[in-house]
């Protein structure tokens, strides 16, 4: 049994939801009325999916009026037509002048026997939608509307957001709130526009607000309840739960908080990597830069960050990674639209895990933050998903568990006229020593690894690709990948995606990973290992290839791409047509590095100089040297604004102990 508020019931009614045998699942409108009775009236009937444990758990009426969303013990999420048309009524007749008596005694007001026996009168309604075990074999504990989304808990530790598309759910993204918060039993929206997450955590009862990411209350009772109530208000608190038969209530004077946040934080330990989504205007407010940043401590964040007031607001928090996100990436029309700024978003790190999002940010003058942003997760991918399934694993030996992605790299100009097809592809650097190539089709949520190389023998750290246009029309998708030793290596990777793409087709989605074969060319650039890579055109078809590497020195290398010959005509060959180094042009390790025209480089580093250099006949010389204020830089991202007088200016942001833009 639950009970379930529906839109249009006066506040004297309720909506009840039994689950009896066969998965039948009945809904009844009770009415309280006071010296009499209830009056019921059954409004529908519903059947569940098969499975061991088949009852409802959890039920909500949707504000758009004619469907209900329930969960059951399953972790399945359902979705249910409900027409408000009356059904079949059922009154049972009182005990008149509050007589004792049980009520129903009286003649013609037997209300069980009268339901079931009517209850044929309705169509036993199948589910239109069905997310089957959504939340594990747990069960969904809440399940909850706000806004235009839908909102279930459960027991596996994770609250999901969902919205519907035509009469379909759609899960957009999935909410871990707190480590070792496995028992989530509710979400409660506040006034002041936090979320607030109720659960059991070990012993205790907690209320989590996502807001602050802390807990702000915490009972010792024991832990997971199945009967229990909280209420809060500004003046006290009060938890009351059934153990063993008595029923206990906790209850607290609110305290003044002593506590003053003064400049909130963006993560709670180092931010790895960062990357510009793009700008959104607002009437009335400056310039919005929106940020993506992944940090050490399992998260990504997007975030706006104001010219004129300099405060970073955070916009969404992703938290679908098991470990540290060391790499992101965007692909797609990441520019201003009609709606705002789309984008897809790779992330990576750790324990060999992407994650996909669609991000789509837009103006909203209404909020605090001036820019609504949704997040809508599109797919994932770990190397140890299939051993994850296997049965007996704990007498198994997994294979390098250690394994995280180092940097990430959209092949850009994969759909073309030669090559039309709705895949994207990302090329990864590993720290297993390989070099890796995943497909992307957002349609089906697939993300499948198509290709890879183990030529490098050492950790890989940086890839960048790249797109090369022959006069004739013909493409060339090219990729530079940097190890620990100080070697660059350049692939043509454009028979593997093409052959992927038609195996992805045959296959509808899956395949055997590739071999990306031998590197063209492979350049001796650095003594150690390579922390920072680039790639940039020339306008002469050319390319600016620059590296920094552990031990302060930059290299710049420039190339051209050239059909092969012999045997090989339709290849593609490299030559370096010039090396430029420079050792020791920073103190520390050259964590960042920009060509930002063929003649202007810019290189940052862990001794916290950010020098710009000129690229002439004789070499790089340094133009000018700002120090900034992030201690232990991870990474560095520009990007370029054209003035209303036609200058260029150039902006970056540069991450590790903290954010800066410059």
């Amino acid at each position: 049994l639950s009970w379930a508020p529906r839109p249009g019931l006066p506040a004297s009614a309720a909506a009840l939801l039994a689950s009896g045998p066969g998965g039948e699942m009945l809904w009844l409108d009770v009415t309280h009325r006071p010296g009499q009775a209830p009056w019921v009236q059954l409004m529908g009937r519903y059947l569940l999916p098969p499975c061991k444990q088949r009852w409802h758990t959890c039920a909500a009426f949707l504000p758009q009026g004619g469907l209900l969303v329930c969960g059951d013990r399953r972790g399945s999420l359902l979705l249910f037509p409900c027409s408000t048309s009356p059904g079949w009524a059922a009154e049972s007749t009182g005990i008149p002048n509050g007589g004792t008596g049980p009520v129903g005694e009286g003649p013609g007001s037997n209300l069980e026997s009268s339901c079931l026996s009517h209850r044929g009168a309705l169509p036993l309604e199948a589910p239109l939608s069905l997310l089957f075990g959504l939340h594990g074999k747990t069960g969904v504990t809440s399940v909850t509307c706000h806004g235009d989304y839908i909102y279930s808990t459960g027991r596996d530790g994770i609250y999901r957001q969902l919205r519907l598309q035509g009469q379909q759910l759609e899960v957009l993204r999935k909410h871990r709130p707190c480590k070792g918060l496995q028992w989530i039993e509710e979400l409660r929206f506040t006034a002041e526009g936090d979320l607030l997450v109720l659960g059991f955590h070990a012993d205790n009862f907690v209320v989590w607000s996502s807001k602050t990411g802390d807990n702000l209350h915490c009972v010792p009772c024991g832990g997971g309840h199945r009967s229990w109530s909280y209420c809060s208000s500004p003046s006290a608190e009060a938890f009351a739960f059934v153990k063993c038969g008595d029923v206990v209530l906790y209850r607290r004077e609110a305290k003044p908080c002593e506590q003053q946040v003064l400049l909130a934080s963006l993560h709670g330990r180092e931010i790895a990597c960062v990357r510009h989504l793009g700008v959104v205007e607002v009437p009335g407010h400056a310039t919005l830069n929106i940020f993506v940043t992944g940090s050490e401590d399992t998260t990504a964040c997007v975030l706006a960050l104001s010219e004129r007031s300099r405060a970073a607001v955070p916009l969404a928090r992703l938290s679908d990674h098991i470990s540290s996100v060391r790499a992101l990436a965007l692909a797609g029309p990441a520019g201003p639209g009609d709606e705002g700024l789309s984008a897809l978003l790779f992330s990576a790190g750790g324990r060999a895990q992407i994650e996909c999002y669609r991000l789509l940010c837009a103006a909203d003058p209404a909020s605090e933050s001036a820019v609504a942003c949704q997040v809508i997760h599109v797919a994932s991918h770990r190397l140890d998903e299939h051993w994850e399934r296997k049965k007996n694993r704990h007498k198994l030996v997994k294979m390098d568990p250690e394994t995280r992605y180092m940097s990430l790299s959209v092949v850009p100009g994969t759909s073309t006229e030669q090559l039309p097809t709705p895949w994207k592809f990302l090329a990864a650097a590993c720290s297993d020593g390989s070099v890796r190539v995943f497909g992307l089709l957002e349609a089906a949520r697939k993300l499948v690894l198509v290709a890879e190389s183990f030529h490098h023998q050492r950790c890989v750290l940086k890839v960048e690709a790249f797109l090369h246009a022959r006069a004739e029309g013909e493409r060339r998708h090219l990729l530079c990948s940097a190890a620990t030793d100080g070697s660059i290596a350049f692939w043509d990777i454009t028979s593997p995606i093409a052959e992927a793409t038609d195996a992805l087709c045959r296959a509808e989605g899956e395949m055997q990973p590739l071999a990306l074969g031998a590197p063209l060319l492979t350049v001796m650039a650095h003594s150690c290992g390579v922390n920072s890579l680039h790639v940039r055109e020339t306008p002469e078809g050319w390319y600016l290839v620059a590296s920094g590497s552990d031990d302060g020195s930059i290299h710049v290398c420039l190339l051209e791409v050239a059909p092969g010959g012999g045997e090989a005509a339709t290849g593609t060959c490299l030559h370096v047509l010039e090396r430029v180094a420079r050792p020791c042009a920073h103190a520390a390790h050259v964590t960042g590095i920009r060509v930002l025209r063929p003649d202007l480089l810019l290189s940052a580093s862990v001794d916290q100089r950010l020098t710009l250099w000129h690229r002439g006949p004789g070499g790089l010389d340094a133009l000018s040297t700002t120090f900034f204020h992030v201690p232990d830089l991870a990474e560095l991202d520009c990007w370029e604004v054209a003035e209303a007088s036609g200058e260029l200016r150039y902006y970056c942001v540069l991450c590790g102990q903290g954010l800066e833009m410059l």
